[in-house]
Order: C-alpha cells, then sequence, then structure tokens
C-alpha cells in the first residue's frame, strides 16, 4: 500500500508529538473516527479521499484500541452539560456512515471480539425489510439493524436520502432531518438522538449552519458529528463535532497519530479548499446568470 505520503509522514513525526506538547491546555482531544465500508479492495481515489477499511485492517485497529486502554463511548456519554463535552477518561467514538451491509456482517462482529461498541448513521429511505442496493451498495436491513442495537450499537440519523443539505430549501431540510429521526425511531425502537452530516460540512456557510442547528435542535437531536476534520474538545460545537477519518492506508502508526491529534492539521487546508471550490461555484454561477441575461436582451 502507497504509505509514503506527505500527510502520513508530517503526521507521524511532526504533528504527532506537538500535539502531545501543546494539546494539553486545552483539554482532552476525543476521537471521533469516522468509517465508511468494511470491505476489502479500495477505490481509484486517491488514498486520502479512500473510505473503505479491509476486515483485516479494521480488525487491527480495534486490537489496539482495546489493548492501549481506549474506552469506546457512545456521543451521548460525552455531551453533557449544555452539549459540552465531559471527556475525563481515555475514551474513543467509533462512527460508521450510511449504514453498509457490511457494518453487520464484518464490523459488528470484529467490534464484539474486541469488547468495543460503535454508532452507525442510516440514511432511512435505503434501509428496508430486505436489503437494499444503491449505486453499487449494499445496506442493512431493519431487522440487521435491531440486531446491531441490541448488541449495543448506537443508531443515529445521516438524513432520508442523502442529499447536499446545504442546496435545499429550508423546509426540504428539516424533513430530511426530521422524517429520518422518526422512520428510524419507528422501526428501531429507541431515540435517535445523534446525527452525521452528509458530504462536506460547509462550515463557511454560517447562515446555512444556524439554520441545521436550529433544525437539529428542535427535532431533539442531541448532538451530531461533520467531516471536518480533528479530534474533538470542549469548545466544538456539539451539533458538529469533528471527526478523524480512518481508512484501509492507516497503518497503526499512522492509526495512532490521528487518534493523538497528528492529523488535526489538515483542518486548515480542509476548510480553505472548501472556501476556494465555493468561491468558484459563485463566480460559475454570477457568469450563468450573467449569460441567460444576455440572452433575454
Amino acid at each position: 500500500m502507497p504509505n509514503v505520503r506527505f500527510d502520513r509522514l508530517a503526521s507521524i513525526y511532526l504533528f504527532r508529538p506537538l500535539a502531545g506538547v501543546l494539546g494539553g491546555a486545552s483539554g482532552r482531544p476525543l476521537p471521533i473516527l469516522m468509517y465508511h465500508g468494511v470491505r476489502d479492495g479500495v477505490s481509484k481515489a486517491h488514498p486520502y479521499f479512500e473510505t473503505r477499511t479491509s476486515p483485516c485492517r479494521f480488525a487491527e485497529q480495534m486490537r489496539f484500541l482495546r489493548d492501549s486502554g481506549y474506552r469506546a463511548v457512545d456521543l451521548k456519554a460525552v455531551t453533557q452539560r449544555n452539549g459540552e463535552l465531559q471527556v475525563t477518561e481515555k475514551p474513543v467514538v467509533i462512527t460508521f456512515d450510511d449504514g453498509y451491509a457490511d457494518f453487520y456482517t464484518a464490523a459488528c462482529p470484529i467490534l464484539r471480539e474486541h469488547g468495543l461498541s460503535a454508532t452507525v448513521f442510516l440514511p432511512s429511505a435505503w434501509i428496508g425489510r430486505q436489503r437494499q442496493t444503491y449505486d453499487g451498495n449494499e445496506y442493512m436491513s431493519w431487522s440487521e439493524v435491531r440486531n446491531a442495537a441490541s448488541w449495543g450499537m448506537q443508531i443515529g440519523s445521516h438524513t432520508v436520502t442523502h442529499p447536499q443539505l446545504e442546496l435545499l430549501s429550508t423546509q426540504d431540510v428539516d424533513d430530511e432531518v426530521g422524517r429520518s429521526k422518526k422512520m428510524i425511531e419507528d422501526r428501531v425502537g429507541a431515540a435517535v438522538t445523534s446525527f452525521s452530516y452528509p458530504f462536506a460540512f460547509p462550515q463557511g456557510n454560517v447562515a446555512f449552519v444556524n439554520v441545521m442547528r436550529e433544525t437539529l435542535s428542535r427535532h431533539g437531536y442531541e448532538n451530531g458529528v461533520s467531516t471536518v476534520i480533528g479530534t474533538a474538545r470542549a469548545h466544538h460545537d456539539r451539533f458538529f463535532l469533528p471527526r478523524v477519518p480512518i481508512n484501509v492506508y492507516d497503518d497503526l502508526k499512522f492509526f495512532r497519530a490521528k487518534l493523538e491529534g497528528g492529523y488535526n492539521w489538515l483542518r486548515g487546508p480542509q476548510h480553505a479548499t472548501k472556501l476556494l471550490k465555493r468561491a468558484h461555484r459563485s463566480i460559475v454561477a454570477d457568469k450563468t446568470s450573467a449569460g441567460l441575461a444576455g440572452l433575454g436582451n
């Protein structure tokens, strides 16, 4: 696997040691790990964008957590009193987006073997009485979701249809957030209090973030996670907590660096890239509008 990468080397040998020296002043960090599929093979994407983790690699990572004294907790256990993080031990939150069937068939057995639990976020429309397939991915059935919950896995919402919420109307955002929660609660029989934001989180769009926060709160969510890179701390917004992306390319040195804050430095470049893309889209939209206006004259 191509482990000779700048982000890996910088995280392991520069930023992880710095995080250990500088991190204590702002309190103990909480690593919230972001997984997607647990299956063999890789996509054609650059390792930075890979979302798959092989069962073998995942088992290695879970064994490391257990043997290193980490305790898997859910988001509710650490977001208390006005949503502030209460991090007093050596916790880790393990999360899975999308509700793929391999969470049930591959990840759950490994988690249970190592005495760990996780939160899986479901796009509720893609979960059915039987397993359903969309875009080449197979999703859990409702009976499998209920089984996972009975094993101690937490179930959260990932909207109804996994849209880019920023592009929707306020009413459609409300529907995606509220209806997903109700669908999952009706079929699982347990309260849904956690939300995972699909796609890249638009932290630069302050007005939208405020609408999103109010919508989540109004529907009874207590916390949520985003795609923003980093370990979580007390000052972070409880509805959009940062996470650490994990994939098959993360050997134990890289995995440990990510757990201990060595990957947090990428939050800045990630945010800058999002701002540049937003500016480019705005320029393109303005040119398109100007062109259409010209055609109408």
